[in-house]
């Protein structure tokens, strides 16, 4: 690749202050947004001070794999149109320089912002998701203690089921408290190869044993049944009862009922391979909101193959229609996600096609605009 040279510093130096100043603005609008949609809830949990700023800190990377493209479009679209409008373009033209090279800087930012996406999907925006979540079931632990209710219904998730399908085995919890991390009006289903009832566990309470495996059963009753019939030939009482062979993961068990969209990628891959293994309808939803966010990852380049050739326009064509045509074709990329990812949720798509079709035409479309340049 040829040596920077003077155009390239110029190029880079004005798109990238642009670039910081819409990326500021518009995690200022997200900022604004966030305060919107939590500042009550926050406060009414009692967070203040520095608390509640944190949660801010921790809950903005969520958005930024949003923001970064627009980002992109926008000041790319600011820059390049100032420069064709002042000819500087045509005089780089006009002297020699073709236009593939002209654009190498922008390639070469485009790529970094692509792996920048990628650390944010794959690193950062899961640990965003998940420590902002902590945070706010800490507050909530809090306010729910301050209000004088019992330990066991702090931090309650109601109507917990779950079906383990490897170990045969369903579970169903009243309600699960997080704070002290186990689970009360607990019940245990163990099921033969045709998934019929032999044997199950009844139990006030049961909480899976830390560092080890295996989960403590309290105040409960062991039921058996005869699988042929499903009568039940015997009930033995219990004080405890300590189940070695249960490897149920507490965490996984309340992942199931979350919405795809409030899941990290780290989650969402850890409930997929359970679900496979159950049979469940829901994968769809849960896979294309997975394959989803390591396709994102692309979407800056797509973005600036789309940009270019609206932005660098003749002096024929008014800059304004080069504008505004590049950003309709940014959203109906988006659109076209939408569309393809309802599609895959019907199952009439594979979630990994429906994931990456979007990107595929509309980085067809980039290079059938880029052939019709002049």
């Amino acid at each position: 690749m040829a040596p920077v040279n003077t155009f390239d510093r110029h190029l880079l130096r004005e798109w990238l202050q642009i670039l910081g100043l819409v990326l500021a603005a518009m995690c200022g609008l997200l900022l604004v947004q966030v305060l919107y949609e939590d500042f009550r809830q926050l406060r009414e949990l009692g967070a203040q001070g520095g608390v509640f700023w944190m949660y801010l800190l921790v809950k903005m990377p969520e958005f930024l794999t949003v923001v970064l493209p627009l980002a992109l479009l926008v000041s790319l679209l600011y820059v390049l149109g100032r420069m064709q409008r002042g000819n500087e373009l045509t005089a780089m033209r006009a002297a020699g320089v073709g236009f593939t090279r002209l654009t190498i800087p922008i390639w070469v930012v485009a790529v970094l912002a692509c792996g920048a996406a990628w650390s944010l999907n794959t690193t950062i925006v899961p640990w965003s998701v998940e420590a902002s979540r902590a945070m706010r079931d800490d507050l909530q632990f809090s306010s729910e203690s301050s209000r004088a209710l019992a330990a066991d219904h702090i931090g309650a998730v109601y109507s917990v089921a779950f079906d383990n399908p490897m170990g045969r085995r369903m579970w169903f919890f009243n309600r699960y408290s997080k704070s002290l991390d186990r689970g009360f009006g607990v019940s245990v289903s163990e099921l033969d190869g045709q998934r019929r009832e032999v044997r199950r566990l009844v139990a006030k309470e049961a909480w899976h044993v830390p560092g080890h495996q295996g989960w403590m059963f309290a105040a409960g009753r062991e039921l058996t049944f005869a699988p042929e019939t499903g009568e039940l030939i015997g009930s033995k009482p219990f004080e405890e009862h300590y189940a070695t062979d249960y490897q149920e993961n507490p965490e996984l068990m309340l992942l199931i009922d979350r919405k795809p969209t409030h899941l990290s990628l780290w989650e969402l891959r850890e409930l997929i391979a359970h679900l496979r293994l159950e049979g469940s309808p829901k994968v769809p939803a849960y896979a294309v909101r997975y394959y989803s966010l390591i396709a994102e990852t692309i979407t800056p380049l797509i973005v600036i193959a789309l940009a270019i050739p609206f932005s660098v326009t003749g002096v024929r064509v008014n800059a304004a229609v080069g504008v505004s045509k590049s950003i309709g074709l940014f959203f109906l990329y988006y659109l076209f996600t939408s569309f393809s990812m309802s599609l895959a949720t019907r199952q009439i798509v594979d979630p990994l096609i429906a994931a990456w079709l979007p990107h595929a035409a509309m980085a067809s479309l980039a290079l059938w605009l880029f052939s019709r340049m002049r």
